[in-house]
């Protein structure tokens, strides 16, 4: 798996009197394979899941994944890390569903029947391949998240970040997209609301206006992040 270092991490957006902190003081090592991260809208959830990839480069502090610095080697971590939004619109570029899958490959330097053999294997994989051809933007909710999902998959990342990828789903589209995120064999940061999603993680970090508050079991940091939000 690999080694997440976050040392002494602030990230400030704007500048002067409109400059807000969305983290400060943040300081972390993680090598599980299933970590979760929760918090209130506005804790500084998501902007550390997108430290991960370098979607945000740290103000302070460093980020290193196996070693990598995300300020200074930012596209060899791109390679290595995968990042799913909350909207999988925000991420299908192509028209049809085999060729947004394809799309992440064109650089990777493989032969068109590489491509074609990767697609193939993760239409099957996905269960989209009666949808092979069609568009893409007409899908259902739960297709487009496991579309978006298969893109980033079959460039063979070490880490999958996802960021709250239930939200916008209904009950039965979410239970599919958590159990194939169960049986990945990636290293999966989730970024989540849904808490039961969690139970089954090796480690959950609980975030609070913009700081690292709490990082546990899941029992122990679930019952931590209600305490926290209870009226």
């Amino acid at each position: 798996m690999p080694v997440i270092d976050v040392e002494d991490v602030e990230v400030e957006f704007g500048h002067g009197a409109n400059s807000r902190l969305a983290l400060r003081e943040v300081t972390v090592r993680l090598d599980e394979p299933r970590i979760g991260v929760i918090g209130a809208n506005g804790s500084g959830k998501s902007t550390f899941a997108r430290l991960m990839n370098a979607l945000i480069t740290p103000t302070g502090g460093s980020v290193r994944i196996d070693g990598l610095d995300t300020r200074k080697q930012a596209k060899e971590i791109r390679r290595r890390v995968g990042f799913c939004f909350t909207d999988p619109d925000n991420q299908i570029v192509m028209p049809t569903v085999a060729e947004d899958i394809a799309f992440g490959l064109r650089r990777r330097g493989l032969t068109r029947d590489q491509i074609q053999a990767r697609v193939d294997s993760a239409l099957l994989a996905f269960n989209l391949s009666d949808h092979r051809d069609h568009p893409a933007h007409l899908l259902s909710g739960g297709q487009k998240q496991l579309l978006a999902l298969s893109s980033v998959l079959v460039t063979e990342p070490d880490l999958l970040v996802m960021d709250e990828p239930t939200t916008l789903l209904d009950l039965a589209n979410s239970r599919a997209v958590s159990q194939v995120i169960a049986e990945l064999p990636q290293q999966v940061i989730l970024v989540t609301h849904h808490l039961d999603l969690l139970e089954d993680f090796d480690r959950v970090l609980v975030f609070a206006d913009a700081r690292l508050v709490y990082d546990a079991a899941p029992e122990q940091a679930l019952a931590y992040y209600r305490g926290l939000v209870a009226p």
